[in-house]
């Protein structure tokens, strides 16, 4: 029986399996495994936040006679913010925010956005999560187009994680690679009952042994799909052991909060050695209609503080240098605050790197409330720009290749070009 790429690809046969596969993989399929000369030692972590992010009360432009205007009841004034500068500064719940911008450890690009926005929650997270202004259904993510050309590196490390609760998000699937979710540590590991110590391990070395077992004849279809196996289930021992020698936190997380406990276990995984590249995760609940002022309070301070315990746990760890965090959302509110108390779907809105390695401050042009258009602030920096930057400068890809089209670079990062010729 001779398998068909479309049959491969049916039952989930991602590049890792096919690399690891050896000389049992069709011609077809290991051309497709194709490497790129990219920065193996750099970590990019994707932070999401669903619903539709506030940006003019998350970094609040507090002298804005506009702003204050049109909302009377969720305007924060200069004796609240957590001031960047005279013209700009931080919701107050974002002490997290404010205290990584102070160690130089974070960068905000103003306007983010795109051309004709749509404020459709689904259409416009498919853009962000596709960098295509008009997806089709099977579109793939652009990291997962990223990650098509990533060659699998000795350990059999997987390239990207998805620390999230439900499937696998947009921006990680569609393409050759299968891409593991996770909520704890658990999934990861073999089910072993009640056994620990010398009996657990002894079973693990079973499991591998009959996972080892050849019952397919060279070349066939089952012996393909054993050995996809096979390199499956030693990936799960790979990360069993990793997580087994994982260093302990290091920092102070917030630990009633959901997005620090996916940042700290992000964080062990780092530590603890392994080589994946991409790291994704989100929080919900941004879509504030009504009753914005303490929702959007409670979602601030759970970024911020999180945020900022991720960051100083993989500092004092030495990882400080090699992991950059970007934060989005798929579009901002609107100007005008509705008479729910809350804010409706807008367009353009600030997009966050955080590390060592950005180039601290603000960046970009920031919203003009005066010139808005059907009552949004215009986008200034399209946000394949920053998708670009991170793909060339930070994780060295070719963002033509992934992206489709060139775009020019945002100065957010010291190692790239345009932030030393700034």
């Amino acid at each position: 029986m001779n398998p068909t790429r479309r049959a491969m690809l049916r039952l989930g046969l991602g590049t890792q399996a096919l690399l690891a596969c050896g000389t049992s993989v069709p011609t077809f399929l290991a051309k497709s495994a194709r490497a790129v000369e990219g920065r193996r030692d750099r970590v990019l972590v994707v932070v999401q936040l669903d619903g539709g992010n506030d940006g003019l009360n998350t970094v609040v432009p507090y002298r804005d006679d506009d702003y204050r205007k049109h909302r009377p009841r969720l305007a924060l004034g200069a004796d609240r913010v957590r001031k960047i500068d005279d013209r700009l500064g931080f919701h107050p719940a974002l002490g997290g925010f404010s205290k990584l911008l102070q160690g130089h450890r974070l960068a905000i690009v103003q306007g983010v956005g795109y051309p004709n926005p749509n404020r459709s929650h689904f259409e416009s997270m498919a853009i962000w999560q596709t960098a295509r202004l008009d997806p089709t259904r099977d579109a793939p993510g652009w990291l997962a187009r990223l990650l098509d050309g990533i060659a699998t590196d000795e350990e059999g490390d997987p390239c990207a994680l998805s620390a999230a609760d439900g499937l696998p998000l947009r921006s990680l699937s569609g393409g050759r690679r299968y891409v593991p979710t996770l909520t704890g540590p658990e999934p990861f590991r073999r089910r072993l009952g009640d056994l620990d110590g010398a009996d657990a391990l002894d079973q693990r070395a079973a499991l591998d042994r009959i996972g080892h077992q050849h019952r397919g004849t060279p070349g066939s279809l089952l012996q393909f799909v054993e050995r996809m196996s096979t390199s499956t289930c030693l990936s799960g021992g790979r990360l069993d052991a990793v997580l087994d020698a994982a260093a302990p936190v290091g920092s102070s997380y917030p630990e009633s909060l959901g997005l620090a406990r996916r940042l700290r276990l992000v964080a062990q995984l780092i530590k603890a050695g392994l080589s994946t590249s991409i790291y994704y995760t989100a929080l919900g609940g941004f879509d504030t209609h009504a009753d914005q002022r303490e929702k959007h309070e409670g979602l601030l301070s759970e970024v911020g503080d999180s945020l900022q315990a991720f960051l100083d746990d993989l500092d004092a760890a030495g990882h400080g240098e090699r992991v950059l965090t970007l934060v989005f959302s798929e579009f901002g509110r609107r100007l005008a605050e509705n008479g729910s108390g809350g804010t409706d779907h807008g367009t353009a809105a600030p997009v966050f790197l955080l590390g060592k390695g950005v180039c601290p401050g603000i960046h970009g042009v920031a919203p003009d409330l005066q010139h808005l258009e059907d009552g949004d602030p215009k986008h200034t920096t399209d946000f394949r720009q920053v998708y670009a930057t991170l793909l060339d400068d930070w994780l060295g890809a070719s963002s033509r290749d992934v992206l489709g089209e060139p775009f020019a670079h945002v100065p957010i990062l010291r190692s790239s070009e345009s932030a030393r010729g700034s």
